[in-house]
Parts: structure tokens; sequence; C-alpha cells
């Protein structure tokens, strides 16, 4: 099972970036998939899910209405796009399989709650 994050980077407040999470080894298309953030000195903090073909997503509130969740499913590639980013949203972004129709915040406890989850890229954000 690999999960591989990338597309972080540094971006002024008010910026764009879009993350990819490529996967393989697992059959990606029977699960929810999820991103979750660490920033720094700080816990995991779950952001989005979306289901297994991309009908349904959700978001933590600290995010919606900036960040939209989509997967390719032929490509076992899942994204995320984060507009209007701002200095909190500073973290290493992870990409992990499980997840579920959260709302509000969600804050686990480690990625021993998900499957599998990937190495993160990091998101600056910083004038």
């Amino acid at each position: 099972v690999q999960l591989v994050e990338s597309g972080g980077g540094l971006v002024q407040p008010g910026g764009s970036l879009k993350l990819s999470c490529a996967v393989s080894g697992f059959a990606f298309t029977s699960y929810y998939m999820s991103w979750v953030r660490q920033a720094p000195g700080k816990g995991l903090e779950w952001l989005a899910s979306i289901y297994t073909d991309g009908t349904n997503t959700y978001y933590a509130d600290s995010v919606k209405g900036r960040f939209v969740v989509s997967r390719d499913n032929a490509k076992n590639l899942m994204f995320l796009q984060m507009n209007d980013l701002k200095s909190d949203d500073t973290a290493v972004y992870h990409c992990a399989d499980g997840g579920g129709p959260y709302s509000g915040s969600y804050y686990p406890e480690s990625f021993a709650e998900f499957g599998s989850w990937g190495q993160g890229t990091q998101v600056t954000v910083s004038s």
C-alpha cells in the first residue's frame, strides 16, 4: 500500500494550491478517502472526506467553502483544491484511506484511525 502526496509549497495568503494523492496497492475505489493535516506543534486535523465514487464530500468547518476534494478513480488519484489560503493553513497535508461523513470539527488522535496514509506534503502560507 502506498499513498504519495504532492503539490505542496509556499504560497501567499489568499493564494491557491492543488494537492494530489497517488494511491497504489489497495482497492482505491472501495474506500472513502480523506485529507488530514498537522500544523507545527499541533495534532491531526481532519479536513475532508470523499465517498468511494466521489458523489458525496464532507468538510471540516475550518475549510468549508475554501477547499474542494475530488477523486479520479480511473487513475487512483485524489485531489485537494485549496483556495483563499490563510496563514493558519500552514501544515503538513496527508492523504489517508478511510474517513467518512464527518462534519464540524474532528481531530483524530492518530493516523491509526485510518487504514493507511502518506508521508505528507508541506504547505506554507506566508507573505
